[in-house]
């Protein structure tokens, strides 16, 4: 080989070389700035095939996929000063890669760590505001909105990500409180009971009360009817012993002697002191009257 083919294939080498180290590639889940001397001079470059200067510039990229940033659980107080224990996560991504390499130096750490704070203060705000049944349930759902939409306006101008959602996982009570408040539960659970038992115990007294009110009432309407029924049958006995007495005074009057002798004699231990010469044994002395 010659020394001008030998020269021409080192230039086309180096010309390669240079060439491949001149071009890269922004993949569509990356987000990329391109620097010279340190300097940003592309601030948001595109998904796709870019040229850069060998040796003068310098491309940093970062991962333009959702984050996830978990929280550790933190001590917060509602507003009437109960103390709770809070676990959440927020959901972000880089929105702008000049401002998130110029806040960060590209390092996500030192993203989640800023962020963090932002998050433990705005949670530490809006438990503040509310009370421990609006946060567990009256107001969750407003609240987790309100502080995501705060937390992504301060992160797009600060950090230049885009937070779309800041989830509470989980609500507990501290270990120390949680022997008390189960303990009250269980008083306002034994309170409650008793109250049932007595509305119980108070309506049943009522039934009875209104049971034993109709069984008087019954009671009452029978007694009534059986005696206007007795009445109705001596005014017709009566009767009947009225028109027997017109026709035959003197039959009717020694029908109800022997009447009164059955009566009378019935038993033998019964005992009669009476003058034998009483209207009442008249038909035993003559009985031809």
């Amino acid at each position: 080989m010659s020394n001008k083919s030998l020269a021409a294939l080192i230039v086309v080498v180096v010309l390669g070389l240079a060439a491949w180290s001149s071009l890269f590639v922004v993949k569509e889940t990356e987000r990329a700035v391109m620097l010279r001397f340190g300097r940003v001079v592309e601030p948001n470059l595109e998904p796709g095939l870019h040229f850069k200067i060998p040796y003068v510039n310098r491309v940093r990229k970062f991962d333009a996929r959702l984050q996830t940033l978990d929280t550790p659980t933190q001590r917060f107080l509602t507003l009437e000063k109960k103390a709770v224990m809070v676990d959440a996560y927020a959901k972000w991504r880089i929105f702008n890669a000049d401002r998130y390499y110029t806040a960060t130096s590209g390092l996500k750490q030192i993203a989640d760590e800023r962020l963090l704070r932002r998050l433990e203060a705005g949670l530490r705000d809006q438990f503040g505001r509310r009370t421990l049944h609006e946060v567990v349930s009256g107001e969750r759902d407003a609240m987790v909105g309100s502080l995501t939409a705060a937390l992504n306006k301060m992160a797009n101008q600060e950090l230049g990500i885009e937070v779309l959602d800041v989830r509470v996982k989980a609500i507990d009570l501290p270990k120390e409180v949680s022997r008390s408040v189960y303990e009250r539960m269980s008083t306002e659970r034994e309170r409650e009971a008793r109250e049932h038992r007595a509305k119980g115990r108070e309506l049943a007294e009522g039934i009875r009360a209104d049971a034993d009110r109709q069984r008087r009432v019954l009671l009452a309407e029978a007694y009534r009817q059986a005696e206007q029924a007795r009445g109705e049958g001596d005014a017709q006995a009566a009767q009947v012993y009225s028109q027997a007495y017109s026709k035959n005074p003197s039959f009717f009057s020694f029908y109800r002697s022997l009447q009164a002798y059955r009566s009378s004699f019935s038993s033998k231990s019964d005992v009669l002191v009476l003058d034998p010469k009483s209207d009442f044994f008249k038909y035993f002395q003559s009985p031809g009257q």
